[in-house]
């Protein structure tokens, strides 16, 4: 054998190795869509990868910490196009669902271990080349209020105040507030994940909101203002950690320019994430809107709609200095509300992502139970 056989010899056997351990054949099944992004570190010594086209699912505390239920998840992403997970770290009702190493967290006892493995469960992850987001829900809280009531919206009795399905809200112009879920963020750094979601950066849109009373709020700035202002300082905070920062958005977000009286405005996010996760769900628009009686019988035209006018408003934003600018990843439809969400449904979301041109998706279905045959097979 000539040495140009040996040298083509050997090198082929190292394509096939790097194929099968870093699985690059998922990469080019996608490679119209995939794309790698490199983050650096405030001192540029490190660097974090995204992987390719993101296809996610999101996973409650609850079923996190259930090894059978994790088991037929972690199965499904193996036989399946999928290659992330989003794990709730912090729902709406306030509870830290890991082990934390923060003296703030211990002090405040608001940790509920929910996910005992959580530091191995993301070593599995990783091991299986599977992205790990942690979600944490910032102002909708269920324990801090009770637990620091000055940091709770009240009403003008001084009670706390609750929404219409009796949930309580932290003041989302607290900087006290502010600080706390920086360090929630932190510690899930810290235990591997390799992107921290942001849920329920937001006024609340529900209740009597005439009756609220603002502990840390001067009346002044506007709340589209104060959002922005809490974006800027997330991005401030955690920049240094190296880290990808989305957050999730009302879908409405895309096509409405006002902040809806919850102090969402597009524009306001665009340079301080990497990636902005809106929740074009159809079943969540209002009847009749854009001429579709049933906007939840319309997957494939609502979210098209949404995301290409999105696409387009951070198209046009203006470039600051952040060292980022997001890219659309929506949240997706998995669950019957306003239609039947089968296989042909959640196949026409995904397509509106992909004809738009959108940096992946993540399906969303509270109890975790997806659509397995809407699934493209690995």
């Amino acid at each position: 054998m000539t040495k140009e056989k040996v040298f083509l010899f050997l090198f082929l056997v190292l394509i096939v190795f790097i194929f099968t351990k870093f699985g690059l054949a998922r990469i080019l099944i996608d490679k119209e869509r995939a794309e790698f992004f490199f983050k650096d570190s405030a001192k540029n010594i490190n660097f974090k990868k995204y992987p390719s086209y993101i296809k996610g699912i999101y996973i409650n505390s609850w079923t996190a910490g259930n090894q059978s239920k994790m088991a037929h998840l972690l199965n499904l992403i193996k036989e399946t196009e999928l290659n992330a997970v989003v794990i709730d770290i912090k729902e709406v009702d306030g509870k830290i669902a890991f082990d934390t190493t923060s003296q703030l967290i211990k002090k405040l006892g608001t940790e509920e271990i929910l996910i005992p493995n959580l530091k191995n469960l993301i070593r599995q992850l990783h091991q299986e080349n599977v992205y790990a987001i942690a979600r944490i829900v910032v102002f909708k809280d269920g324990t801090l209020p009770k637990i620091k009531p000055e940091l709770a919206l009240k009403n003008k009795s001084g009670s706390l105040w609750q929404d219409w399905k009796g949930k309580t809200w932290l003041d989302p112009t607290s900087k006290e507030v502010w600080d706390y879920h920086i360090e929630i963020a932190k510690e899930a750094v810290k235990i591997g994940f390799d992107e921290i979601n942001f849920d329920y950066v937001r006024f609340p849109s529900d209740g009597d909101i005439s009756k609220i009373v603002y502990p840390a709020w001067d009346n002044q700035t506007s709340k589209p203002e104060i959002v922005r202002e809490f974006f800027e300082y997330l991005n401030k905070e955690l920049k240094p950690l190296g880290t990808f920062l989305s957050v999730d958005l009302f879908g409405l977000t895309m096509v409405r320019e006002d902040d809806m009286n919850i102090g969402q405005i597009l524009e306001n996010a665009i340079p301080y994430f990497d990636f902005i996760c809106p929740m074009v769900y159809p079943s969540h628009y209002p009847p009749d809107f854009e001429g579709y009686k049933n906007p939840a019988d319309y997957p494939y035209e609502i979210i098209t709609m949404n995301l290409a006018k999105g696409k387009e408003r951070i198209g046009n934003a203006e470039t600051m200095p952040t060292g980022r600018q997001a890219k659309l990843r929506p949240w997706l439809q998995d669950f019957n509300l306003g239609a039947i969400y089968d296989k042909k449904m959640i196949e026409l979301e995904k397509q509106a992502v992909y004809d738009t041109n959108s940096y992946g998706w993540l399906l969303w279905n509270p109890s975790n139970r997806y659509t397995e045959e809407a699934l493209e097979k690995d």
